[in-house]
């Protein structure tokens, strides 16, 4: 369930529509002090908090949110630009902002980037050899400890959290170097080579051709395995 405090019906009836036909469930307040009993009632996956509010204004709400230990996550939904306004929400313990105006698009984009990064981690990753340590940010090849650069270990996290699943360089730019990246697609191509000579032989990415990578299922593991 993601809850979306909006005081304009047009936009809120717009975000909630998109959300319920994009994978989520929705539920639109027009006043923050509708948004206090509901999180009595459901806790929810992510809220998008106007900043221009009737009323107390969002940052406010925003405050009274985090003051009473709820550690939902937050985006703030602003028509101020100015730097300043983001740097205070921030700091009130937003976990992003989007400014108006903005296309469904980019804000679902936002919405799923912001509950991968928020979404429980598991300690231990095993696979083929390869053990990476969320907690203690190490990984070890047959036992052998191996130096990654943060981004280098991020993309491998990615991929041995998901494995199977197919990532185009866009969605990998997107997740390791965030949305605003202003790079090209080939700097993921870079990083796979790196982590493939600096994982030693543990061949557990797996080139897509022409879409991009993945992580090997077990299975697929043991043919290479019997094949060689």
């Amino acid at each position: 369930m993601i809850y979306c405090v909006e005081d304009d019906p047009g936009i809120r009836e717009l975000i909630v529509y998109t959300l319920n036909h994009s994978g989520f469930e929705a539920k639109g307040f027009e006043r923050g002090e509708d948004l206090f009993p509901a999180l009595k009632v459901c806790r929810p996956q992510l809220i998008l908090l106007d900043v221009m509010l009737p009323g107390e204004d969002g940052i406010t709400i925003l405050k009274r949110i985090k003051a009473g230990g709820n550690s939902v996550p937050v985006i703030m939904v602003t028509a101020k630009s100015a730097e300043y306004d983001k740097v205070v929400g921030l700091d009130c313990g937003a976990d992003d902002y989007i400014t108006k105006p903005f296309g469904m698009m980019e804000l679902l984009s936002r919405i799923r980037a912001v509950l991968r990064r928020c979404a429980p981690l598991k300690s231990i990753i095993a696979m083929g050899g390869v053990v990476l340590d969320n907690e203690a940010h190490t990984v070890t090849v047959k036992g052998k400890p191996v130096e990654l650069t943060y981004k280098e270990f991020e993309l491998l996290r990615c991929l041995m959290e998901n494995p199977g699943k197919v990532f185009t360089r866009d969605m990998l730019l997107e997740r390791i170097w965030g949305y605003d990246f202003g790079g090209e697609t080939r700097t993921v191509d870079v990083h796979v080579r790196t982590l493939r000579q600096k994982l030693d032989g543990a061949d557990i990415v797996k080139t897509i051709r022409g879409v991009g990578y993945s992580a090997r299922l077990e299975e697929e593991q043991d043919e290479k395995t019997i094949s060689t």
